[in-house]
């Protein structure tokens, strides 16, 4: 121990004062590994607790966006239908407009009205022909009688007369299952036999839409059975098939003449006669009633029609055949196609004893 040390000790202890412990060399230089284990575990929790709540920030984020998108898709498609519909319905109007406008040109007809007007208008629905006697004779108590008798109410409310006798009418209406429904009463295959000509009294023309609808239904049924026995995997069948459907198709609306009995007489007494003429196996008659009744005495142009700026003598003639002809209407002229297409099954199913009748 040096002079100072002790010189400073004397003076302490003099002054009556003792010398403070060094508490540096007394400090903990180690810790337990349990209190180190659990500050790592500590900070590792905390650490993962920051990453969920970010994952679960972005994950809201993500679905705020995919959400707000959604509805922004939603809101595109919707106006898109708007849009879509309001074009659609402007073209239907045009093209109905243009067709009124080409009929009245030609002289046609005008077209029934379609599907969507009469449900539009309801006070036009349940257009029944009411032009059965039978039914137009009876009394009021006696459509109610009969109501009751099918187990409908007699009278709903604010109901006249008529539409009663029209409610009746529904009820009671017969409908065909076939490969097109129709609400005539088919007639038996011995009965489908047509006349020579077309009847002029209502009662005959009613039985003769009725024998005209049998035959073509059993000309349709006898077509589509045909056409399941075959296989469909080929080109041939495929073709022969889809113009089966579509011939079921474009036959309606002349179902629908039938069902009504509007048919035009020009065109009821070609379909007579070209049924006629199948019926009796004679395809190649059948054949030429129909190109008489599709093309028939009108002129066709073929080839250049003008040439130059004056007008010929005789170029008028070229489309006064044109006014009122069957295949400007193109529901007309796609009927008739299905009727060609009828008989070309026809000398297939039930062919002819003279081969000379065979259609080419």
């Amino acid at each position: 121990m040096d002079f100072a040390s002790l010189m400073s000790a004397q003076i302490a202890k003099a002054k009556g004062e003792t010398a403070k412990p060094d508490t540096s060399a007394t400090s903990k230089k180690f810790t337990k590994n349990s209190e180190a284990e659990e500050k790592r575990r500590a900070a590792y929790l905390a650490e993962q607790r920051a990453l969920e709540e970010e994952r679960q920030a972005r994950a809201a984020a993500k679905r705020k966006r995919e959400e707000d998108a959604a509805e922004e898709a939603r809101a595109r498609e919707e106006k898109r239908k708007k849009l879509a519909e309001e074009t659609r319905r402007r073209r239907e109007e045009r093209e109905a407009e243009e067709e009124k406008a080409r009929r009245r040109r030609l002289g046609l007809p005008e077209l029934p009205p379609s599907a969507d007007d009469v449900s539009a208008n309801p006070e036009n629905n349940d257009e029944d022909d009411l032009e059965d006697d039978e039914a137009e004779a009876w009394t009021a108590d006696e459509v109610r009688a009969k109501l009751r008798e099918l187990g409908h109410p007699a009278t709903l409310f604010g109901e006249a007369d008529a539409q009663r006798l029209k409610r009746y009418r529904r009820l009671t209406r017969v409908v065909t299952q076939g490969p097109i429904p129709t609400t005539l009463r088919l007639v038996e295959e011995k009965d489908m036999k047509v006349p020579d000509t077309v009847p002029e009294d209502k009662a005959g023309r009613r039985y003769l839409y009725r024998q005209l609808a049998s035959y073509f239904t059993m000309v349709l049924g006898e077509w589509e059975k045909a056409l399941q026995r075959e296989a469909r995997d080929t080109l041939a069948g495929k073709a022969a098939y889809n113009a089966m459907v579509q011939s079921k198709e474009t036959m309606k609306p002349l179902f629908r003449k039938f069902e009504k009995g509007d048919l035009d007489d020009s065109i009821l007494k070609a379909v007579v006669e070209i049924v006629k003429a199948a019926q009796e196996r004679r395809y190649v008659d059948a054949n030429d009633g129909y190109l008489r009744l599709s093309i028939g005495k009108a002129a066709w142009p073929i080839g250049v029609t003008m040439v130059g700026i004056h007008e010929r003598s005789a170029r008028e003639k070229l489309h006064n055949g044109e006014r009122g002809h069957v295949m400007g209407d193109e529901v007309t002229r796609k009927f008739l196609q299905s009727i060609k297409r009828c008989l070309t099954f026809a000398q297939v199913r039930w062919p002819p004893e003279d081969v000379r009748q065979l259609m080419g």
